[in-house]
């Protein structure tokens, strides 16, 4: 089944839910129907968009100033491609300089990698192997996170 976009009343995008569980917001009566598609579940047209009845205060959205640096976050910021061999089959992350050689675990310096890569990689540096990333690591925002995920 597809994904639904929940609206804030000021149509902020607030997330993505299941048509399951859209369709009982709409029966609970917490939501309405701003767009629907052609489809039917259970003699019911499945909406596509909703927007909430009343206003959800967003605060947690905003209480931190970027992401935290996970390996969800990084591989939805790299798209789940290797930063190394370019394919998209990424399952962890690198850290570009080594926590044995004092790196942190920080966005500038993880990248995306597939379990070969990374292995191969170990704790050389870059330099050392002779290897340059497809990209170099930056700090995303909540909202190219969100973006990438969908």
């Amino acid at each position: 089944m597809s994904t639904v976009v929940v609206l804030n009343t000021t149509y902020e995008p607030i997330h993505t839910t299941s048509v399951k569980h859209a369709i009982g917001m709409l029966w609970r009566g917490v939501a309405v129907a701003i767009q629907e598609g052609p489809e039917q579940f259970a003699g019911i047209p499945v909406p596509k968009v909703l927007k909430l009845v009343r206003y959800v205060k967003m605060a947690w959205r905003y209480a931190q100033r970027r992401p935290t640096c996970s390996t969800v976050n990084v591989l939805a910021r790299d798209r789940g491609r290797c930063a190394y061999c370019g394919e998209y089959n990424a399952t962890t992350f690198d850290h570009v300089v080594p926590r044995a050689r004092g790196g942190a675990t920080s966005w500038d310096n993880a990248l995306a990698a597939c379990g070969p890569c990374n292995s191969r990689k170990g704790h050389h540096t870059l330099a050392e192997l002779g290897w340059v990333p497809l990209w170099t690591p930056w700090v995303p925002t909540r909202f190219d996170l969100e973006a990438r995920r969908s």
